[in-house]
């Protein structure tokens, strides 16, 4: 190139003297010299000198080293900042460590103290609901007693005692059902419980998800019906009894009747016996209690008193609708038509009709006599006693225990009877009195019951 550039201003100054004459054409150089004579074009290589010499590098090479060194730079930074500050850093990163070591522990604990309430509310709930629960057996188990000394009580009648059915009982109590045990999952852990939902008739199911409270006040309120049903069937007898015994002391005191002389004589129950205990009202127990007793009292009284009306004839001779032919007193006598004393009352009946006995009591008299007939005589004890006369026949001994209905004979027509009937007699100590008296007294209780 420093060839060419210096012929070029020779040429440069030789045209001046060439002015006015025609160019030289010269012919045109090849393609091939032209383009060699056109200067280089620049590279995109890196070019580092030193002393003299070049180092062409490419652009990949160049950058690489130049990302290493900046991170080389980087990294001895950040080690001569971390040796600088190392120990405020470690001290932060402890400090910032057991802060957040002591919020862990602090909401363990919390958490730990959450859960004793909750395990101790647990528990208490459960002490509470096995209390409850506990109330609830105890009560059960007091409410089944009572049912049982209830079922005990007789139904006294004037012939005897006739002791309730348990279904009648239960029925009066509960209506159809008997209560049922508590299911298994409501009673308490290590024990099965007695308690019994079915009170009622419908069962009690306990969902899982049931309020306990709810369920044990349902529970405490069916228990509640219950001792109310008992309570008034507890009332309903004491009432019962007494209007019974009130009904049998004025039977006695309509016949004219001595009660303590009657009840002196009535004959002993056999087969029973025991020391002498005298009954003490319990005034320390609950009112089911007190009742109960006064009750006991009312039952022996009124049992007593049946046995004692059992001796009583104020019942009648025969069965079905009764009609007399002739009364007691004064009459005009069948067979001699003249006034005479007619001791007892005709009943007009069939021959062959069973006679029967109008109390408990021991026969004295059994065949023919005179007029009577064949007659039977019975001793009730207390100086009372009737005859059954005109019988066709006997069936009964002398000595005989005889009881309130047995058949003692059949009507008939025998000794001085004008046709077939029964003529019945009612004695006091000998004396024969109106049997009507008797009959009334007997109609006007029975009426009354």
């Amino acid at each position: 190139m420093s060839n060419r550039s210096s012929h070029y201003p020779e040429h440069s100054h030789s045209q001046p003297h060439r002015h006015g004459h025609a160019p030289i054409r010269r012919p045109a150089a090849p393609a091939a010299a032209s383009t060699a004579r056109q200067p280089p074009r620049p590279s995109s290589a890196y070019v580092i000198a030193h002393a003299g010499k070049q180092v062409r590098i490419g652009p990949a090479i160049f950058w690489i080293v130049v990302g290493t060194v900046t991170a080389l730079g980087a990294w001895s930074a950040a080690t001569a900042t971390y040796f600088t500050f190392r120990d405020d850093v470690l001290t932060r990163l402890l400090a910032r460590q057991a802060e957040m070591q002591y919020s862990y522990e602090d909401r363990i604990a919390e958490l730990r103290a959450r859960i004793d309430r909750t395990t101790s509310r647990q528990l208490l709930d459960q002490e509470q609901f096995e209390q409850k629960l506990d109330q609830i057996v105890q009560r059960q188990a007091t409410l089944d007693q009572r049912t049982a000394a209830l079922g005990a009580l007789p139904d006294n009648t004037v012939t005897g005692s006739v002791k309730p059915t348990a279904r009648s009982l239960t029925e009066r109590l509960f209506g159809k059902s008997k209560p049922a045990p508590l299911p298994e999952n409501h009673a308490t852990p290590g024990r099965q419980s007695s308690l019994t939902p079915r009170l009622g008739g419908k069962p009690l199911k306990l969902a899982k998800d049931a309020n306990v409270n709810d369920t044990i006040a349902s529970l405490q309120a069916s228990l509640d019906r219950v001792e109310q049903r008992q309570m008034a069937v507890l009332t309903s007898t004491e009432s019962s009894y007494d209007a019974r015994i009130r009904r049998m002391k004025g039977l006695v005191s309509d016949l004219g009747l001595n009660l303590a002389r009657l009840e002196a004589n009535t004959p002993r129950n056999k087969g029973v016996g025991g020391p002498y205990v005298p009954v003490k009202l319990n005034g320390h127990g609950g009112a089911f209690e007190q009742q109960l007793s006064h009750v006991s009292v009312s039952r022996a009284q009124l049992d007593h008193l049946s046995r004692t009306l059992a001796q009583v004839p104020y019942r009648t001779p025969v069965l079905g609708e009764i009609e007399l032919s002739s009364g007691f007193g004064v009459r005009s006598d069948p067979f001699l038509g003249r006034p005479a004393m007619h001791t007892g009352l005709d009943f007009r009946a069939s021959t062959g009709d069973p006679v029967r006995a109008t109390a408990n009591g021991r026969v004295v008299s059994a065949g023919w006599a005179g007029g009577y007939g064949r007659m039977v005589e019975i001793d009730h004890g207390n100086g009372l006693s009737t005859r059954y006369g005109h019988m066709s026949r006997i069936n009964v001994k002398v000595g005989e225990q005889i009881h309130i209905g047995q058949v003692v004979g059949e009507v008939g027509s025998t000794g001085r009877s004008t046709g077939p009937h029964l003529h019945y007699e009612t004695r006091i100590d000998g004396e024969a009195v109106d049997p009507q008296r008797f009959l009334r007294a007997g109609a006007r209780y029975a009426a009354a019951r």
